[in-house]
């Protein structure tokens, strides 16, 4: 089938490319990280221009559309609104709606952070109640995918990471582009880290999203879906199992409450997801945070050789 991947550069994007490539006619957009595809299936285009992202995917007429482009930084979002709202929402709306035109599937990835964290191990029937800008912007994305396309599948998914190397995805500042490769830079030179204990996920590797994310594509599935990995835990506990399984020094993680944080945005405290319908649908399991973790250390050893 062809699959076109919006956001085909970032750290999802590329793990889809990755694994479809070989399986699907797989096109991607980019904005300033380039996708690992040949020059004539990567276009850079905006998914905020309407008339250049809805021109495209017309002329492409995909069979399903991945959409993993968006402003994700939780504080950011905060101070940025107007921004934000283009990107997140409007930009989505563009993509929904020349899906709907074209009978095209349109996969959106969403966010754990639609919930309010009073509860945790949310299922997708739990009402949603976001405590900071950044999950309004993305539950009023799912929206406009209910909307404007009948055929969509919405992925509510939690800090994603992956094992890559930190001078392929990058943010602009220098930084990588996820909590675990933040980690084994921090840890693997020694360095302490402060880590807040009372803030609950559910951590997702990256590869693992991506295969489930394809299998919609591949299957008649629709809906909304909680695409996450399987354990819930708080960001010390990630951390320390990290440290363990890549051989760091567990005494340099320092814990904190996140009283103590100073956080322009306010974070739920309980944003864990209940992965079992997604894991009926498509027939496959989330990955536990061991089976994770372990195939994270190797790919984050790979990728600083």
């Amino acid at each position: 089938m062809k699959i076109l991947v919006i956001g085909g550069g970032g750290q999802l994007g590329t793990k889809i490319v990755e694994q479809a490539r070989k399986a699907h006619s797989l096109y991607t957009t980019y904005m300033t990280r380039k996708p690992p595809l040949e020059e004539a299936r990567t276009f850079q285009v905006d998914k905020t221009d309407r008339e250049a992202i809805q021109g495209l995917i017309r002329r492409l007429e995909p069979d399903a559309v991945i959409d993993t482009a968006a402003v994700h930084n939780v504080d950011y979002c905060e101070a940025h609104r107007e921004e934000v709202r283009l990107v997140n929402v409007e930009g989505t709306r563009n993509i929904a709606e020349v899906c709907g035109s074209l009978r095209a599937k349109m996969v959106f990835v969403s966010t754990d952070y639609v919930f309010d964290g009073g509860k945790g191990l949310y299922k997708e029937t739990d009402p949603a109640n976001p405590v900071n800008y950044y999950g309004q912007s993305k539950l009023e994305g799912e929206k406009a995918v209910r909307e404007a396309c009948e055929n969509h599948a919405i992925a509510r998914t939690s800090v994603i990471y992956s094992g890559v190397s930190t001078n392929t995805l990058q943010s602009s500042s220098g930084k990588p582009l996820n909590f675990a490769m933040w980690l084994t830079q921090k840890l693997g030179k020694g360095e302490p880290v402060n880590i807040v204990t009372d803030q609950y996920s559910s951590p997702t590797l990256a590869d693992s999203l991506a295969e489930a994310l394809i299998k919609v594509c591949e299957q008649d599935t629709t809906g909304l879906y909680h695409v996450a990995g399987k354990t819930r835990l708080n960001r010390y506990d990630f951390t320390i199992k990290l440290a363990e399984i890549m051989g760091y020094d567990q005494s340099l993680v320092n814990p904190l409450d996140s009283s103590n944080m100073k956080q322009m945005a306010k974070r739920p405290m309980d944003s864990s997801l209940d992965v079992k319908k997604i894991e009926r649908t498509l027939g496959i399991p989330m990955l536990n945070i061991d089976e994770a973790l372990t195939i994270f250390s190797t790919q984050a050893k790979e990728g600083t050789m």
